[in-house]
């Protein structure tokens, strides 16, 4: 009688001594990295999900009762799921929507260009205060994309962070210097989107 389990067996040792190695080789590995470091987190791209993976991570700071700084250059007026959430925990999360809206609503680069250096003032208020762990500057890549803030002044700030301080910059176009000075960059790739492909706006839970 022929065994069946002997070739599942087979695999199966096969497997558990490939995954021996592999941890053996990991454990080696991560005994030679850094255990902490405050980074510069980058989302970037045409896809959708760069300021939701920010908030994710905000969630992730809150739960493990970090404080987090949100700075949003751009949104102002939208009523958001991420920021009637976050300022749940106003002990830790400090939320300025800072923003007067999409640059072909406002119509307005001298009220935009003002608004957004009211909002990197604040930006640097968080980033110099050691009680935030992470400082999130929503959208401040469009406004780097439209001069309405020195590229050069964003990347002093970014250089001279506290230590252990995490900084997420979020914004499709982000500079190639940015990019260059960052530690974690990731790109959103669109591939299909509701509103190009069925005219579907924006939705509740989804978007905002």
């Amino acid at each position: 009688m022929t065994d069946t389990n002997t070739p599942n067996t087979d695999l199966n040792t096969r497997h558990d001594e490939k995954m021996k190695k592999i941890k053996a080789a990991r454990d080696k590995m991560m005994a030679q990295k850094i255990d902490k470091k405050g980074l510069i987190i980058v989302h970037t791209g045409k896809g959708k999900g760069k300021s939701s993976s920010a908030f994710g991570m905000a969630m992730r700071c809150v739960g493990h009762d970090m404080k987090v700084g949100v700075v949003q250059f751009i949104k102002g007026g939208w009523e958001t799921g991420e920021a009637k959430l976050l300022k749940k925990f106003p002990d830790l999360c400090e939320f300025h929507a800072m923003g007067a809206g999409f640059t072909w609503e406002t119509q307005n680069r001298a009220q935009d260009v003002a608004l957004a250096r009211e909002a990197w003032n604040k930006a640097l208020e968080m980033m110099r205060d050691p009680s935030f762990a992470m400082v999130i500057l929503d959208e401040i890549n469009i406004v780097l994309r439209y001069d309405f803030l020195p590229l050069d002044d964003v990347l002093a700030a970014l250089a001279d962070k506290l230590p252990d301080q995490h900084v997420v910059l979020t914004g499709r176009n982000a500079p190639d210097t940015l990019i260059e000075a960052a530690d974690l960059v990731t790109e959103m790739t669109m591939i299909k989107h509701p509103f190009r492909e069925q005219g579907i706006k924006a939705q509740i839970g989804v978007e905002f």
